[in-house]
């Protein structure tokens, strides 16, 4: 299985395009985030990334496509790093673990790499038409639903993974940490303590004490 970018594309062309390419590539890269360094996501347009690169904005349209792709792009490395990390790491977040640690792993790393790469990831979210259409966000739903099934859900895994994705969202996580002042380790523990209830009643509906009992029907 091959990493799946957050972004898709490539550059087209002869060879000497694609490295006049990489280098336009590389310097507005580096101008996006100098703007970042200074002004913050929020702060980052099209217009400002061309006026800091000495280009024309069109070029940078070309490039990125739009403001999302420019977010994605920025996030690439970081991204496929991640998914290095679960898909083929160490245990407990890579194979060889208990399908419930790896879940457990996961949650504890998405949500330290949103705390670090936070201002990208939630200005990519907000920017994108249809964020959970970006194949690295399809990879992790697909990937907490088959760590739901590894560890015998049956209640609907698709719809669950869903459920639990929505818990790890960069907003969210932002949110409690900035306002409310959570702290990591609380939020990694709630994540634990939530899938791990999940897990425990893989097939039947939570009764008020906390109790399982089968689904009808």
């Amino acid at each position: 299985m091959s990493l799946i970018p957050i972004r898709s594309g490539s550059p087209l062309g002869g060879e000497a395009e694609r490295s006049d390419a990489a280098r336009n590539r590389e310097l507005l890269l580096k101008a996006a985030r100098e703007l970042i360094e200074e002004c913050g996501a929020d702060g980052l347009t099209m217009d400002r990334l061309a006026g800091r690169a000495g280009v024309g904005k069109g070029t940078v349209f070309r490039r990125f496509g739009s403001r999302a792709g420019l977010m994605m792009t920025l996030l690439s490395d970081s991204e496929a790093a991640f998914q290095g990390r679960f898909m083929f790491g160490p245990p407990p977040l890579g194979p060889g673990a208990p399908p419930l640690d790896r879940l457990v792993a996961f949650g504890a790393e998405r949500i330290a790499y949103v705390l670090e790469f936070g201002e990208l990831a939630r200005a990519a979210d907000a920017s994108a038409y249809n964020r959970y259409d970006v194949p690295a966000a399809v990879l992790w739903h697909r990937h907490i639903e088959m760590l739901l099934q590894a560890a015998g859900v049956t209640a609907d895994p698709w719809l669950m993974a869903m459920s639990l994705s929505s818990t790890l969202d960069p907003e969210r996580l932002l949110y409690a940490v900035r306002v409310h002042h959570v702290a990591p380790e609380r939020l990694a523990e709630s994540w634990r303590e939530l899938v791990t209830r999940v897990v425990s009643c893989p097939g039947g509906v939570p009764r008020p004490d906390g109790v399982s009992q089968p689904d009808e029907g």
